[in-house]
């Protein structure tokens, strides 16, 4: 990645894109010679904590929140000319790269002085994955400075920066409001030899020490400072045009939580003196070897779009790069690139993050599952905190282990963060056999968080015996503290099938650990048969009328959002709606039934999935930034290969291009490895099920191929995907036997297998005849021809104005509001109005519109329109309109049918255009009808799309192919046969 002159409107951004990290430290990409300002330096394990303040304090509530702080800063190399310090211009030439293949920063810049003479600064930096000494992280820096024209003293200041305090959170509650105050100083010194500080939290216990050495090429030691917040190392030369000196500094971290621990200082040094005497180059070189092993399995590769594979080679990167490898540090929202949601780390650490790693990194993947079982007895104490006798609750967020939520329906409620948790386990041991850490680690998390869900749920005679889980909160937290989230149901009953798994497989194959485990945690066979029951007997809620799986028992029964959408960028709801208010109304924050699908989707017919997806996409706001890669995979399953891409490509640069402006805080880590499995379980449908790969290849419209490298049980695996088909190769280890397509084969080393691209075969149309108890009508090329009426109303008014309209851009405006189509046309043109001028033209146009349809008469009514109309009111259904024209019931007393209809949707009150389904809710709620036992009838795609996103069945009129996701499509409506869509 590269960069081309300096931009200090973005410089924050680039601080996060350029970052450097190992899973333990992550050091911001500032530039050495600026000021720290927004930049910084990040240890996973330094955090705060400090109380949280409730007006109103209830039993279980958190009582301190985790804070991570930033620690010294060791970037920084103040130059200087004559004692002139020089500060980065942007009008001075600038240029900076990201080697996403060796893991290495480097910059060529210039610096001025006050009379213009030049230096040239040549800076990289790389952050190893391993320091050389355990429990040490190491900065290396290679700094060159160049001079072009001037000739005098130079000065470089190796600096050691502390006082800084963690970033404000502002209100935004995605984040945190969490402010602490920096890190003490314990200590500071700096002589020839180097410089260190020693800093501690306030109340955390973890102390920290930071430590720099050099080499120096063509410069002297002139001194050492001594200041309040800082220490620093000087050096100086004579410069001449052409000639140049190199600082080659070392940065060493060393942490503990322990506040008495005495070894820090040491441990730091010795990577320093191991550091020197290495080299920059030998350092980087291991790096850069690093990075091969990986990119050896996990290259990948787009033909036709090097744009894509880039800002995929870059997501992947970053993921490695900061996720916790040394099996202590969890891995936080935004890695280690930043202070966002304040360090914290969330339940897509296993659900997102951790899959993508057991595919490409599986020892990292097994460092972040050992995190987490370090975190297991905080978790214990959760669930005490939460009444539950036994077992244990992963925290909804934390650093330390405890629970840092201070809203419960969307914190502590979503208990099936322990379901994700699980999922990441029996993912990585599926991808990898390791039975010494299901043995060792992951039983014992499996079995300690499976019996939380006997406690939130029962066996409900209600519902047959089945099993209900009450009171919790899925992943959208736009719906909270509800019973059956089916996400929550369909996860808990996966991770209690695993723990009951695990439970036998020890018993075979590790029954000493077996009987160890059930003494220890007091676990017996009469508890794992519960939990075998329970997942037996889960209920999922399925609704029949709809046809798809509901959210939960009572999210089909609320009313659809009713508020206007905003204009401008977008704006989650929740920074302008109390929590109630979304509470009350069908609207998905993200993904949640389809999430459901996706990770536990095996054994659900596809039909299902189509329509439950259909139901979803109209209700979703993808509000958060983990919402897109999700649809996206399931639309790929489903056959919606359009919106795939789509959501693909919305979410591929949301850190590169700063989709949701806040890559300032970090780079959105969950996001980034949805790209990466929108890849490969979207466009290559990847699963793992019963413990094989599953892939049925499709290949994006705007491609020419892709490929991916995954490890699977010690084996590497390469996909690659072309028009012509798919060919899988293995490139080592044993045979291995997968299934594509729904049909298995055997791979074997250098004997790749190519198979057909697959297809995705999904019939989820309605069936008719149908019950049914209403009909509901479009207008315009349904009922009746307006639409050449409405081109020269828009023509005439486009042609005043000298806007380019003609019939290709009239297209568009099929099934559209005024307003909407408006806006279509004035994007076509390029042009910019305000509201007002806006509102002049649509009224103008609509002043046309009124003048021509004067002249409509009965006549104009397509034939079989009363027909169809006379045969429906005998069969007893209701009618109703659902135009987007302002002035359908003018229109329809001009045809002579106003009367036959019970309902004329007022479309100034609707607040969303087609494709939005609002019109045809609004029409099945006035008629009083349920929208499944509706049948709407429709000419234009948008139409079509907005009957289905309200969970009706859809007959399209006109060209089938344009009205392909309707249910049946007719000619005209004179072939519209009432007895044969409604059954008696």
């Amino acid at each position: 990645m590269r960069r081309t002159g300096l931009d200090p409107a973005r410089a924050r951004r680039d601080e996060t894109l350029f970052a450097l990290a190992n899973g333990s430290l992550g050091v911001r990409g500032g530039l050495e010679e600026a000021d720290g300002g927004s930049d910084g330096s990040f240890l996973a394990a330094v955090y705060e904590q400090h109380p949280i303040h409730y007006h109103e304090r209830f039993t279980g509530f958190p009582r301190h929140t985790d804070t991570r702080l930033p620690v010294a800063d060791g970037q920084r190399i103040a130059v200087s000319l004559d004692g002139e310090r020089l500060r980065p211009a942007p009008q001075d030439a600038f240029e900076r790269e990201l080697d996403l293949g060796q893991g290495r920063s480097s910059r060529r810049s210039v610096l001025r002085n006050a009379a213009g003479a030049a230096v040239e600064i040549h800076a990289e930096r790389v952050l190893p994955f391993d320091s050389g000494v355990a429990g040490v992280d190491l900065l290396a820096i290679r700094y060159r400075v160049v001079s072009l024209d001037y000739s005098g003293a130079l000065s470089l200041a190796s600096a050691i920066e502390c006082g800084h305090e963690a970033a404000a959170q502002g209100d935004d509650p995605r984040i945190g409001v969490a402010s602490a105050e920096g890190l003490r100083l314990l200590a500071r010194q700096a002589d020839e030899r180097g410089a260190h500080v020693v800093q501690a939290t306030r109340r955390s216990g973890v102390r920290v020490v930071a430590r720099q050495a050099h080499r120096a090429d063509g410069l002297r030691f002139d001194g050492a400072d001594v200041g309040e917040e800082r220490v620093a190392q000087r050096y100086g030369a004579q410069l001449r045009p052409g000639e140049s000196v190199t600082l080659e500094k070392f940065v060493a971290y060393a942490s503990d939580r322990d506040p008495h621990a005495t070894d820090l200082p040491a441990g730091a040094a010795l990577a320093l003196q191991q550091a020197q005497a290495e080299g920059f180059d030998a350092i980087a070189a291991r790096q850069a070897q690093a990075l091969a092993r990986f990119w050896d399995g996990a290259d990948l590769a787009i033909a036709g779009d090097a744009g894509s594979e880039q800002a995929l080679r870059f997501n992947l990167f970053h993921l490695l790069q900061s996720a916790g490898r040394n099996g202590i540090d969890g891995t936080a929202a935004k890695g280690l690139t930043g202070e966002g949601y304040e360090g914290h780390y969330f339940w897509d650490t296993e659900a997102f993050m951790l899959p993508v790693m057991a595919y490409t990194a599986p020892d990292v993947a097994r460092a972040m599952l050992h995190a987490r079982f370090l975190a297991l007895e905080p978790a214990r104490r959760h669930a005490r905190e939460m009444n539950h006798a036994h077992g244990a609750l992963f925290p909804w967020r934390t650093i330390a282990g405890g629970e840092c939520s201070a809203h419960y329906p969307s914190g502590s409620a979503a208990y099936h963060i322990n379901a994700a948790v699980a999922y990441g386990i029996g993912l990585y041991l599926d991808a990898s056999g390791d039975l010494d850490f299901l043995a060792d680690f992951g039983a014992e998390m499996l079995f300690e968080t499976a019996r939380i869900w006997p406690q939130v749920g029962h066996f409900n005679p209600r519902r047959g015996g089945a099993f209900c889980i009450h009171d919790v909160t899925g992943p959208d937290e736009y719906t909270a503290l509800v019973d059956n989230n089916f996400y929550t149901n369909r996860m808990a009953q996966r991770h209690l099938q695993r723990a009951v798994a695990a439970w036998e497989q020890l018993g075979r194959e590790r029954p000493q650990r077996q009987r160890e485990l059930a003494q220890r945690l007091q676990l017996d066979a009469h508890e794992v048969a519960t939990w075998r029951r329970a997942a037996e007997s889960m209920f999922l809620h399925y609704d029949d009328a709809l046809g798809i799986y509901a959210q939960d028992d009572t999210f089909l029964d609320k009313p659809r959002w009713p508020f206007p959408p905003r204009e401008g960028e977008h704006r989650p709801l929740l920074l302008d709606y109390h929590p109630l208010t979304l509470y009350r109304y069908q609207v998905c924050k993200q993904a949640d039934v389809v999430m459901g699908l996706v990770l536990a989707g095996d054994g659900i017919p596809v039909e299902v999935k189509r329509r439950s997806y259909d139901y979803y996409a109209a209700v979703t706001t993808h509000d958060s930034t983990l919402s897109a890669s999700v649809f996206g995979i399931l639309a790929s399953e489903v056959g919606h290969a359009p919106q795939a891409e789509a959501f693909f490509h919305d979410n591929l640069r949301v850190d590169l291009d700063d989709l949701h402006g806040n890559t300032d805080h970090g780079v959105h880590m969950a996001a980034l490895a949805g790209t990466w499995l929108g890849l490969a379980s979207g466009f290559a449908g990847l699963r793992a099920v019963d413990g094989a790969l599953h892939f049925a290849p499709t290949l994006p419209q705007r491609w020419d191929g892709y490929a991916f490298g995954l490890r699977w049980q010690g084996r590497r695996l390469r996909v690659q995907v072309r028009r012509d088909g798919v060919e899988y190769a293995l490139l080592d280890g044993a045979p291995l036997t997968i299934v594509h397509a729904g049909r298995r084969i055997e791979l074997s080393a250098d004997a790749p297998q190519r198979q057909a691209l697959a297809v995705a075969d999904v019939d989820a149309r309605e069936r008719f005849p149908r019950p049914a108890q209403a009909l509901i009508f479009d207008l315009d090329g349904v009922l009746t021809d307006t639409a050449q009426t409405h081109y020269r109303a828009w023509k005439r008014m486009a042609d005043e104005e000298g806007l380019p309209f003609d019939q290709h851009v009239n297209e568009q405006l099929k099934g559209v509001d005024r307003m909407s189509s408006l806006e279509i046309i004035l994007r076509h043109a390029g042009r910019s109005l305000s509201a007002e001028q806006k509102q002049a033209l649509a009224e103008r146009k609509n002043g046309y519109y009124v003048e021509a349809i004067a002249e409509v008469t009965p006549n104009d009514l397509f034939p079989g329109v009363a027909r169809v109309l006379e045969q429906a009111r005998a069969r007893g259904l209701k009618l109703g309109l659902a135009s987007a024209s302002r002035n359908a019931a003018a229109l329809l007393d001009r045809l002579g049918i106003a009367g036959r209809f019970d309902y004329i949707a007022d479309a100034a009150r609707i607040s969303r255009a087609k494709p939005a389904p609002d019109i045809f809710l609004d029409v099945a709620a006035a008629l009083g009808v349920a929208p499944a036992r509706c049948i709407g009838i429709e000419d234009a795609a948008a139409g079509v799309a907005a009957i289905k996103s309200a969970g009706m069945a859809a007959v399209g009129i006109g060209d089938a192919t344009t009205l392909a996701q309707a249910d049946a499509c007719l000619a005209d409506i004179a072939a519209f046969d009432v007895d044969a869509f409604v059954s008696p």
